[in-house]
């Protein structure tokens, strides 16, 4: 009976993340879809996925929820309290962008819908300022940065990064997550004018080698 209470919960679990990724390509295209389409293009009945999802709100909410769990997740692995900050900030933005391009329209709206996934958003944005806060302190940031306008040029970047143009994006960074995280991180704490020759001062972010960093932590 064990065996099988697990098999019907494994079972349960695969059907609900096949209509999550299912919702999510539809509803990319076509945020309009209806339950019915989902269900379509998920390859399950519909009274499948009114039985999983009390509405097309209660689905959409799920789906804001999952998506916003692996980032926060992805934010956890980069260790935003312990790791040097530099190294935190690069992680986790690979991490993100990664996630990020996976689920456009569950993490499109905010606040996300629903109060879980409001509450795991708020989770992740007190980590990523508690990241900014550490790199002011460690010079990373100019003297007097607002730790939560550097989060919001930040947050900015990693969007344009994700939604813009493939070819675009392509040119500079390929696909590949921590090519496209140091993009990221370079323009975030560098800007686009050259860096200036000698010691940073007031007017200049330090250049902190990530290498040394990571071999730090």
């Amino acid at each position: 009976m064990a065996m099988t209470g697990r098999r019907l919960r494994a079972d349960a679990e695969r059907s609900i993340r096949t209509i999550l990724e299912a919702a999510e390509r539809l509803l990319s295209e076509n945020p309009g879809a209806t339950m019915e389409q989902i269900a379509e293009a998920a390859g399950v009945a519909r009274t499948t996925v009114h039985r999983r999802f009390a509405s097309r709100d209660a689905l959409v909410e799920t789906m804001a929820t999952s998506a916003w769990q692996e980032i926060n997740d992805a934010v956890d692995a980069a260790r935003p309290y312990t790791a040097p900050p530099l190294v935190a900030m690069h992680q986790a933005t690979a991490n993100v962008v990664q996630i990020k391009s996976g689920w456009r329209f569950a993490l499109g709206t905010l606040p996300p819908p629903g109060e879980e996934a409001t509450r795991i958003h708020d989770e992740v944005m007190a980590k990523c300022d508690a990241v900014f806060a550490r790199a002011l302190e460690a010079g990373l940031l100019r003297p007097g940065t607002d730790p939560l306008w550097a989060r919001q040029v930040y947050l900015a970047l990693i969007s344009e990064a994700v939604h813009c143009s493939p070819t675009a994006v392509r040119t500079q960074a390929s696909d590949d997550p921590d090519a496209l995280a140091t993009l990221i991180i370079d323009t975030l704490l560098y800007g686009l004018a050259p860096r200036r020759p000698g010691p940073p001062t007031a007017q200049d972010t330090p250049e902190v080698d990530l290498s040394a960093a990571q071999d730090r932590s």
